[in-house]
């Protein structure tokens, strides 16, 4: 595997989402020929070598997904999370979105220091949070709490979460921050 791929399968890994190959090419200094190119001798390789994981291609971008013949230890596993309780991730999670949402993963992931991917997913099959469209930037989704997450704590309104006003005026401070750099 060339350094390329290793590069461009850790970023897929990381940001969890689809990413453009120009985008990658901005990061990775190369050209979107080049990290196309890789992104397929990648596919091949994850393929060839019986692995978990897949690259699938859509249009302009590429993005690591699960290989499909896992499908059912995968739903095992969510099955079994969705039975429990929220694990601390998920509260941690689930806080910030509902005190600064509608808010990008990226930002949840800076505020938490990790990979929230799997953590934003299961609380969407839960019904907890949703997601929608960044209106601005393509390919960025806004998370916000849903009508059950407000009615599983007995709330009419966000507003009425303990301390909003505070903790909202913190959010809209780390908004500009980030807005400025």
């Amino acid at each position: 595997m060339s350094d390329l791929e290793s590069k461009i399968e850790s970023l897929l890994f990381a940001y969890g989402e689809p990413l453009e190959f120009r985008k990658l090419a901005d990061i990775l200094g190369a050209n979107a020929e080049e990290v196309e190119k890789a992104g397929r001798n990648l596919a091949e390789n994850l393929l060839s070598n019986k692995r978990g994981l897949r690259i699938i291609f859509s249009g302009e971008s590429l993005q690591l997904v699960t290989a499909p013949e896992f499908g059912p230890l995968i739903e095992k596993l969510i099955k079994g999370e969705l039975k429990e309780e929220l694990t601390p991730a998920s509260l941690e999670t689930l806080s910030i979105i509902a005190y600064l949402g509608p808010v990008p993963r990226s930002s949840v992931e800076y505020i938490r220091g990790v990979n929230s991917s799997f953590t934003l997913r299961n609380l969407m099959i839960r019904g907890l949070v949703e997601r929608s469209p960044h209106p601005k930037r393509q390919n960025v989704y806004l998370y916000r709490p849903t009508a059950a997450f407000l009615r599983h704590l007995g709330f009419a309104e966000i507003t009425e979460l303990p301390d909003f006003a505070k903790y909202r005026e913190l959010g809209n401070i780390f908004e500009r921050n980030e807005e400025n750099n």
